[in-house]
């Protein structure tokens, strides 16, 4: 276990190190640079449109980004306490890209779109929109199995809205109203904005002079969910993964700082919207239960979902099976064409019995992070966030039906778990050198 220990915190230690390279200059630099590359070739190459548009406009905020802090770092060898290259800086630089990358080719391809333009926004602004359009005239976003089956077998697919009853309520606004700022995506980097905004001054809030000199590992994650390019492409076509996203970085973020009702409340709306944030409203409960506050936790992780399911329930039972369970699951009258190559795609479409045996490994890994669980309980909020970081990149590698897209929700989780370090987490101990020959004291 000592062994273990040690091996951990030099893990640590060495992404520490290449993190902190040049005051944090040096991976800010490779993260833009990348990242106008994969935005460039995107433009190029991507056979959705509105990929294609989101690439044109980011790839230059990207450029502009990465000679900023190319300037930077010039600046820094020569004036190595300069204001203009220290982390309130660097701050800015983010807030600046991620306006250039997210929001611009969203505000762009949003007014482009109410000007008539069809091939500005990916398939599901088009869903939440119509969920929010039924919500309004019906009492449900959801319709029948019925329905959907008289519908031509082209639009089939269109008439399913496979997320949680919670997530119409971006649509509400273009069912008032028809025009650019009510387009679900303006909505969506709304609520992005404004949990992560909480997230931040959660943890701000209550750190000692110690904690601070984590906020470098605060803006790290704060810049996977917002700049990394598989979030700006996400929020800026399509967008409903990032307030799920970002509400449970919040619910984290409660955690570190001993708010388990928080916790849960937060991780109860975005439990609301989809179906993402379950598992890591589970494993914040079982957070709870070793600090005696799993029933403060569950109120809200539990109580908002089942609270925003109740209406849709009383009103159509048949419409939400079908939408939430077995389109899903796959039952459903058409295929979702979530099909991205991950291994749980390829085995299930190129083995017999394929989908058997995918499923078989899906509940292994689920069995495997229940027994974690049971056996080693996060006591910690950093824990919970690497469980949940890797436990969803495990299953969205293994599930049958699945999206590149949907990786923003690991990354960003295992971004975020640095800064959700305490002192009174890790104890400020020097690493003992454990090589054979060497004294393991001072």
């Amino acid at each position: 276990m000592i062994v273990d220990d040690l091996t951990a915190r030099r893990r640590r230690w060495h992404w520490r190190t290449l993190d902190n390279a040049a005051g944090g200059l040096a991976l800010d630099l490779g993260l833009y640079a990348v990242s106008a590359t994969f935005a460039a070739i995107t433009a190029v190459t991507s056979t959705l449109l509105p990929h294609r548009a989101w690439g044109a406009v980011a790839a230059v905020g990207y450029l502009l980004a990465t000679l900023t802090v190319t300037a930077q770092l010039l600046l820094r060898r020569r004036h190595p306490t300069s204001r203009l290259t220290g982390l309130p800086a660097r701050w800015t630089v983010t807030g600046l890209a991620w306006a250039a990358t997210t929001l611009l080719p969203l505000a762009w391809q949003s007014i482009d779109r109410a000007g008539g333009r069809t091939d500005r926004a990916q398939e599901e602004v088009l869903v939440v929109e119509q969920a929010g359009n039924r919500l309004l005239e019906h009492g449900t976003p959801y319709l029948g199995p019925d329905a959907i089956a008289a519908l031509p077998p082209g639009e089939q697919l269109m008439g399913y809205t496979p997320y949680q009853p919670g997530m119409a309520m971006f649509g509400l606004p273009r069912a008032l109203l028809d025009t650019w700022w009510t387009d679900s995506r303006v909505w969506f980097a709304a609520g992005t904005a404004l949990a992560l905004t909480l997230a931040v001054a959660a943890l701000r809030g209550t750190r000692t002079t110690a904690d601070q000199r984590r906020d470098p590992a605060l803006l790290r994650g704060v810049q996977a969910a917002t700049v990394l390019p598989v979030c700006a492409l996400t929020l800026a076509t399509g967008g409903d993964d990032l307030p799920v996203l970002a509400l449970c970085l919040l619910a984290l973020a409660f955690a570190a700082t001993d708010r388990p009702g928080r916790a849960g409340l937060a991780v109860g709306l975005a439990g609301a919207l989809k179906l993402f944030a379950w598992p890591v409203a589970l494993v914040l409960i079982v957070w709870g239960l070793t600090r005696r506050a799993g029933a403060r936790v569950a109120a809200g992780a539990i109580g908002l979902p089942v609270a925003a399911l109740l209406p849709a329930l009383l009103v159509d039972r048949d419409a939400l099976t079908e939408n939430v369970l077995r389109f899903p699951l796959g039952h459903g009258l058409v295929t979702s064409p979530a099909q991205s190559p991950f291994p749980g795609y390829l085995i299930a479409s190129t083995l017999p019995a394929g989908r058997l045996i995918a499923a078989a490994l899906l509940v292994a890994a689920g069995l495997a992070i229940a027994v974690r669980l049971a056996r080693r309980p996060p006591r910690t909020a950093v824990a919970a966030t690497l469980i949940c970081g890797y436990g969803l990149l495990a299953a969205i590698a293994l599930m049958p039906t699945t999206r590149f897209g949907y990786l923003l929700y690991p990354l960003a989780l295992l971004a975020w778990a640095p800064a959700l370090h305490r002192q009174t987490d890790t104890p400020a101990t020097p690493i003992p050198d454990v090589r054979p020959g060497r004294s393991t004291s001072a």
